[in-house]
């Protein structure tokens, strides 16, 4: 072999070295709508780091070596840990530290006015390092809202819940400087119909306090130090809080029976737990457990959006670069018609799914605001539901852009593809999410109204989104067949938001392509269809990240 041959040419560099924060205009522009040009630098030094080198690598470590369940101590006692590779304590300790946990909450109660914009932009962008490490990040980011059903025990938890320090490790909360916080709902009878739940809860005979029997089939984190769980009261369904050790410092018992084998990353660990006997209290009225928990559940799915986004944005980050840097065919492949033409669709896909998560994230910053309120209600089910779903196929796309190369483990699109199913499924698949659209408007006349004024906002500036907000009332006219037609419906409808900011604040080549192929027309859902007369360079160019 030659010693020309033992280089590689024609490869693209690692993209390392880049700001992922600053990069991202549709993110920055978001920021700085949503937010203020000091919000925008407090994420300088987090959008640096996670576009490091080491960033990188921790991301790739953390899912190499996977977590390791440990049942027995070495002397037979249960224990029930999980270890970690220490690149997943890398990643976490610095999510906690960036303020991208529950840290929002207290900045916001202590007058922050854009604190949990600053944490979704922070969220989106830190979770492109590695997906995994985000659940318990967002699970302690949700877990506040239910909390605060108790006065009592949010004044013991939400203070280390909001800590910025990272400090790993089962040991009673008092002697923790931070602190994590997990959830517990679903069973392997029931999934999605919590209220098919058959644990039971049984009063100790001190007030508020019970014990568990029964066993959760999806657990995240099982090292986190609290868990907000569902049981049956006899009052009725019943949230309960489950500390993983008890105030005298023993261990609570929740054997976990194992650690799923499961398709996305293997960073995070997913267990079954088995629940004899375990210690809990009461969170908020007996037999409203749902109500209690409702709010957790819409802060996770917010991250869900976030979440997708992410990993939108990081694939068209990684599909961009390469072909700015791949040569083929005699040239290089971002200068080929076609290949613009894909990166340029990939590029308003991912940013139609930014502005959207982003406006979300601006609504929890404004609590005491009736449309905000109202807007939240329903942009979150929609939101989950399109954005979730349009992951995978753009994934995949990005992932083609590398050829060959896009298909080794190496590359970093592979865990990508395997993540971008995830957000779909959790917190409700996309029936769930398409049902509860509905449910929301058949109960709650106000969310009509405030998707209606949102979307408003951008009446007459593009006839094709006019017509699909009428197309939107139509659907909602024929109710004899809104259940069948609910995915259409929420799509549609959650499109027609993503216009309507696009057609607001974004750059005209962006809010077009979008319209003319996202609200209807002769758009067959293949990316990299965009119609003659789309200003490709302009979207190509806004949208591929710079060292």
């Amino acid at each position: 072999m030659s010693a020309d041959a033992r280089v590689a040419r024609n490869q693209a560099p690692p993209l390392v070295g880049h700001d992922v924060v600053g990069s991202d205009a549709a993110l920055v522009d978001a920021v700085l709508r949503h937010g203020s040009p000091d919000v925008l630098e407090s994420l300088s030094d987090l959008g640096r780091e996670a576009g490091t080198a080491e960033a990188r690598e921790h991301g790739e470590l953390a899912n190499r070596h996977h977590p390791e369940l440990v049942p027995y101590d070495r002397y037979g006692n249960r224990v029930d840990e999980v270890r970690f590779h220490p690149s997943w304590h890398w990643l976490m300790e610095r999510a906690v530290g960036h303020g991208l946990a529950a840290a929002p909450w207290e900045q916001q109660e202590s007058g922050a006015p854009h604190a949990h914009v600053r944490r979704a932009a922070g969220f989106l962008a830190w979770s492109q390092t590695e997906p995994g490490h985000g659940c318990p990040i967002s699970m302690t980011y949700a877990a506040i809202p239910a909390l605060r059903a108790d006065e009592a025990l949010a004044e013991e938890w939400v203070p280390q819940l909001a800590s910025l320090d990272y400090d790993p490790g089962l040991r009673v909360l008092a002697d923790k400087r931070g602190a994590l916080a997990g959830m517990g709902m679903t069973e392997k009878q029931g999934g999605s119909d919590v209220r098919a739940n058959q644990t039971e809860a049984r009063a100790t005979g001190v007030d508020g306090e019970v014990t568990l029997h029964g066993h959760k089939w999806f657990t995240s984190a099982p090292m986190n130090d609290v868990f907000l769980v569902l049981a049956q009261a006899p009052g009725g369904l019943t949230c309960f809080l489950v500390p993983r050790v008890l105030p005298s410092g023993e261990r609570n018992r929740l054997d976990v029976v194992r650690l799923k084998d499961k398709l996305g990353n293997r960073s995070n660990a997913s267990s079954e737990l088995e629940l004899e006997g375990t210690w809990a209290q009461r969170l908020g009225d007996e037999g409203r457990g749902v109500r209690t928990i409702i709010e957790m559940v819409a802060a996770t799915r917010l991250d869900c959006v976030l979440g997708s986004a992410s990993l939108m944005r990081k694939a068209l980050a990684e599909a961009s670069w390469h072909v700015a840097h791949r040569s083929a065919f005699g040239g290089v492949l971002a200068d080929k018609p076609l290949m613009r033409n894909v990166v340029a669709d990939l590029a308003v896909e991912s940013e139609a799914a930014t502005v959207l998560a982003m406006r979300l994230a601006a609504a929890v910053d404004r609590p005491g605001d009736a449309h905000e309120a109202a807007l939240r209600r329903i942009a979150l089910p929609l939101a989950k539901f399109w954005v979730c779903k349009r992951t995978p196929m753009m994934v995949a796309e990005a992932l083609e852009c590398l050829g060959g190369n896009g298909y080794v483990e190496e590359s970093g699109l592979p865990l990508l593809f395997r993540e971008s199913p995830l957000n779909s499924v959790w917190e409700g698949s996309g029936n769930v999410n398409a049902l509860d659209v509905l449910r929301a408007l058949s109960r709650e006349p106000e969310v009509l109204a405030a998707w209606l004024t949102e979307v408003g906002l951008a009446r007459g500036e593009d006839p094709r989104l006019d017509r699909a907000v009428e197309g939107v009332l139509t659907m909602l006219a024929d109710t004899t067949h809104l259940e069948l037609l609910a995915r259409r419906l929420a799509g549609q409808m959650a499109a027609c938001l993503q216009a309507s900011l696009l057609l607001r604040f974004a750059p005209p080549a962006v809010a077009d392509a979008f319209c003319a192929t996202r609200l209807g027309g002769d758009y067959n859902g293949t990316l990299g269809t965009l119609p003659l007369g789309t200003d490709l360079d302009a979207l190509v160019t806004r949208t591929t990240p710079h060292v």
